[in-house]
């Protein structure tokens, strides 16, 4: 990064990231470019919002059709696009309607209001070490206290309980009860992957307390764990669901689904749902349906797990292999994941640390074995040195 650059930044970008000392150019299936040509293999794909791949001749169609007829024209109107993505989506999850905002935090906002309107109720369980977005009410739903103590009080009212631990829960239950909310996997905690019965236990306890289950899948969605949504590996079917990051292939795009309905003026976004954001989730969907990538998911991700795990046996330093489908983490017995990814940089491969001892992959969902191996070659020679 050159100096000049580096000291526009500085003066003109708040200081809410801690950002690698790269610049990216552009970006080509699964690989990106640094303003020198380097090339690097993407396993960070945008946080999972990099689905079906950097400049995706389809996306980029679907993108440039759509700004030549309309961008956004807001709410007060109907457009085609949101339409069918509704409809789209409706067919996948089950669930009748959908409200569009811009974010996985937006569409979490919505599921509480929601279940606030639903239940009349004000209170809500979430899960240790959950994380839900950084908006105020999405920050009361996340776990993390340094996220949240400098922007003290928050609401809603919020109860914690164990990941995975259902006994836990009927403690925490009052009558002012609306919702209890999760993360079928939780993402930015390291990959947490619960047991195999927890979501339907979970359903089952909701139903029999008369409270509503929302399920976070802003980053288990569109397709990442081998299913469109992670909770239908359970066969469940949940009251809300939140879907976001990889639904636009980077477009920014929020959607709360639920068969319960909001009335004008319960709730809004201008930009929500607007042309542009909503053709391109069709295009990215309908990409998605075409070449079966949700079973490709699975098959590179288990190939990918399988690997690591093979690593695993002459690698002292990873403890762990774990996740689901393509989002996979590798847990580290030293904290040393910040170190790990800075020298897979180095060797060409992006990929992320949720934890001091935690390396997270979210490839993008066209990812081969080929790349897949090639990942694994570059871990193997960071990790021995």
């Amino acid at each position: 990064m050159s100096d000049d650059l580096k000291q526009l930044e500085d003066a003109h970008i708040m200081s809410t990231y801690k950002r690698h000392d790269l610049v990216l150019e552009k970006g080509q299936g699964c690989y990106v470019f640094d303003q020198d040509g380097k090339k690097y293999l993407d396993f960070v794909g945008g946080i999972a919002t990099c689905t079906v791949g950097h400049a995706n001749p389809a996306i980029v169609k679907a993108m440039t059709d759509q700004a030549n007829k309309l961008i956004s024209v807001s709410n007060l109107y109907y457009t085609e696009p949101q339409i069918l993505l509704a409809q789209k989506l409706s067919q996948l999850s089950g669930l009748k309607r959908a409200f569009f905002s811009n974010s996985g935090t937006e569409a979490n906002e919505a599921a509480i209001k929601l279940a606030k309107k639903v239940t009349g109720k004000k209170e809500f369980i979430a899960f240790v070490d959950a994380f839900h977005g950084r908006t105020s009410g999405s920050l009361a739903l996340t776990w993390k206290p340094e996220y949240k103590e400098p922007f003290l009080p928050l609401a809603p009212d919020v109860k914690f309980a164990p990941y995975n631990d259902i006994a836990s829960l009927e403690a925490l239950v009052s009558d002012d009860t609306a919702a209890i909310i999760v993360e079928p996997i939780q993402g930015e905690a390291g990959i947490i992957v619960p047991d195999t019965h927890f979501l339907t236990e979970l359903r089952e306890f909701c139903t029999s307390h008369e409270i509503l289950m929302i399920i976070d899948e802003v980053q288990t969605g569109v397709g990442r764990t081998g299913t469109f949504f992670a909770y239908q590996h359970n066969h469940i079917k949940p009251d809300i669901v939140t879907v976001a990051k990889g639904l636009a292939n980077g477009v920014p795009i929020g959607v709360c689904l639920s068969d319960y309905d909001l009335e004008p003026g319960n709730h809004g976004s201008t930009l929500g749902g607007n042309s542009l954001s909503a053709a391109v989730a069709n295009a990215t969907i309908d990409y998605i349906e075409q070449h079966d990538l949700v079973s490709n998911a699975k098959t590179v991700g288990d190939y990918l797990m399988d690997k690591l795990r093979d690593l695993q046996k002459t690698i002292p330093l990873i403890q762990d292999v774990r996740g689901q489908g393509l989002m996979i983490g590798i847990v580290l017995n030293e904290p040393e994941a910040a170190r790990i990814v800075q020298q897979s940089m180095d060797h060409g491969l992006l990929c992320n640390a949720p934890t001091p001892s935690i390396i997270r992959l979210l490839p993008p969902l066209i990812v081969a074995k080929e790349q897949a191996d090639e990942c694994i070659a570059i871990f193997e020679k960071v990790m021995q040195a």
